[in-house]
């Protein structure tokens, strides 16, 4: 098995060292290293340059999911201590998303309004619709309650949570209410699941799917008076109160020195040591980056793969259709195996520069060997088909992609390390390494990240001390 290497020639390298190195900047990162910092640990945490270019609506997520339903999302902005002037931004919306095809435009928002749009688009007569929805009320309910109590992660002994049940009398999981489904109902609700998920080909479990589905039941929520957004506050945020930042252009190596993990970055003299190292990227695309051999065996994945580009559009704000949502999960037209045949989803927000326009971010997966350059032409003609008096009023906005340091890239879980089952965090032994896997809770979204970059930085934070 292949760890960290040894570094070489430490001499002539200019060391410094702090408790915990956190190696990527997407949201999980960044709670990680908030709850380390606020545990009184001296934190660096390691971005990409291409990554800290962005413009800031590319690094956030399509859906803000329990953001209204006392979820994670508003559980963790309390944690962090994120000011009341920046929690109070996020504000309330009826709607959750909008659901699209060439067959309909459906409004996904509270049990009212979900009920009445199944019936109105003939998914659903309306005596099913109402069962359909209350069910995923209960389970999604079910499933906030778990994941707010659970450990989630583990670093020694297992501490499980019952699968069965919750503290109440709902049993967890898809209600039985809910299937089957037609093939049409199917296709809305796989479509929802598809934009809101992290997962790369894997369906979720009967949990997530029942969380991720009930989420957009309370409703929506935005940041509507422009950056920071949730990613932009969490970065402040650790920038100014409990971390470190280092940016590395380029290739770098991960050693060990004195059996302690450390990173440097080629062409430089810069050794950088921890305590601790924290690996919050996806593990296949930090292998990519190295610049030493072997790669290390925790980093060296074979599971399934995919990357969410993310395309960036600006557009008049006149050729808006009046009655879209900010939100739109556009379903696609025929086989997945081909870009015409996936989901895109699109977020539209203020563009505090101009009046005039409209930023759009448009997100579809790809597989490897897929062109990021078709990708983003397939998001732009389903926003031109969208808005088909927008004539040449829609540019594609050019940008840099990150290699690693990207929350766009989707691994599967490993068997048995997934949501509801405890993720392993010590990947290495006698060298403290730590495996922040954001697969093991990429079926439940964004609530996954923060979840897992909380608990994560509780755990470490704890043996560290």
């Amino acid at each position: 098995m292949a760890g960290l290497r040894p570094a070489t020639d430490v001499q002539r390298l200019r060391a410094r060292r702090w408790d915990a190195i956190v190696l990527g900047t997407g949201i999980t990162g960044l709670v990680a290293a908030a709850r380390l910092g606020a545990a009184g640990h001296r934190v660096l945490v390691i971005e990409e340059d291409a990554a800290r270019g962005l413009h800031p609506a590319l690094r956030e997520p399509f859906f803000l999911a329990g953001a209204r339903d006392a979820g994670v999302v508003d559980a963790c902005l309390r944690e962090l201590n994120i000011p009341l002037i920046d929690q109070r931004r996020l504000a309330e919306e009826r709607l959750a998303y909008q659901v699209t095809s060439s067959k309909l435009r459906m409004d996904v928002g509270g049990p009212g309004v979900t009920t009445e749009e199944l019936d109105t688009w003939g998914l659903c007569d309306p005596e099913q619709a109402g069962v359909l929805v209350r069910a995923i009320v209960d389970a999604t309910e079910a499933e906030r309650k778990v994941m707010l109590a659970s450990p989630l992660v583990r670093v020694g002994r297992r501490l499980s949570l019952a699968r069965s049940g919750t503290p109440g009398s709902h049993v967890r999981g898809w209600p039985a209410e809910a299937t089957p489904p037609s093939p049409e109902l199917a296709a809305v609700l796989d479509a929802q699941v598809s934009a809101l998920s992290n997962l790369a080909v894997a369906a979720p479990p009967p949990e997530a799917r029942a969380r991720l589905l009930g989420a957009s039941l309370a409703g929506g929520a935005g940041f509507g008076d422009g950056p920071p957004w949730l990613h932009g506050l969490l970065r402040r945020r650790v920038e100014a109160v409990y971390a470190d930042f280092r940016t590395v252009a380029g290739r770098f190596d991960l050693v060990s020195v004195d059996h302690q993990p450390g990173l440097v970055v080629e062409s430089t003299n810069e050794l950088w040591v921890g305590r601790a190292l924290l690996v919050a990227a996806a593990p296949s695309a930090v292998a990519a980056a190295l610049a030493g051999e072997p790669v290390p065996d925790f980093l060296a994945t074979a599971r399934p793969r995919r990357r969410r580009i993310h395309a960036h559009l600006r557009v008049h704000r006149d050729v808006v259709p009046s009655g879209m949502c900010p939100r739109l999960v556009m379903m696609g037209e025929g086989s997945e195996e081909r870009l015409e045949g996936r989901v895109v989803s699109v977020t539209a927000y203020a563009n505090p520069q101009s009046s005039d326009e409209v930023d759009l971010v448009g997100r579809i997966r790809i597989a490897d060997g897929e062109d990021p350059a078709l990708a983003e032409a397939e998001v732009l003609r389903r926003v031109r088909e969208l808005m088909p008096f927008s004539d040449r009023r829609i540019a594609l906005r050019a940008q840099r992609r990150p290699i690693w340091d990207d929350d766009g890239w989707l691994e599967d879980p490993d068997p048995g390390q997934s949501w509801p089952a405890e993720i392993d965090l010590r990947v290495s032994g006698r060298t403290p390494v730590y495996r922040l896997d954001r697969a093991g809770v990429a079926c439940l979204g964004v609530e996954g990240d923060l979840l897992l970059g909380w608990r994560a930085g509780d755990a470490i934070a704890a043996e560290l001390g």
